[in-house]
């Protein structure tokens, strides 16, 4: 697995065990977690505040979508990938990459590898 130096990732998770899970795969790969973050409005607080290198977003947080987040961070030129357990993205977001859940560290590896080419 590549190592990423010290990227900072934004992890937006609402699933606590999940985050946790997700936070240790990046660390394996050297990344710095931002986050984690389960809530909509925790989530756009820092994809708006934070120096950030890339972002993994959940699609369902609670009951709300995270493409609010998303249209932060494609302002922002932030390169983000959705995760989902349930294999589609939301609507204007189609070209995208997606993580399929339970995460992996090869596929976050991989996304990751995608979105800083």
């Amino acid at each position: 697995m590549s190592g990423y130096g010290a990227l900072r990732v934004l992890v937006v998770e609402d699933e606590p065990v999940v985050a946790m899970c997700l936070e240790d795969i990046l660390a394996g790969l050297g990344c710095e977690t931002v986050g984690p973050v389960g809530r909509l409005a925790d989530g756009l607080a820092l994809a708006e505040s934070e120096t950030l290198g890339a972002a993994i977003l959940d699609i369902n947080l609670g009951g709300e979508r995270s493409t609010p987040i998303a249209e932060a961070l494609r302002l922002r030129g932030v390169p983000f990938v959705f995760a989902s357990g349930y294999g589609t993205l939301p609507e204007g977001f189609e070209t995208l990459p997606l993580i399929e859940k339970p995460y992996r560290e090869r596929d976050i590896d991989a996304a990751l590898k995608a979105l800083l080419r």
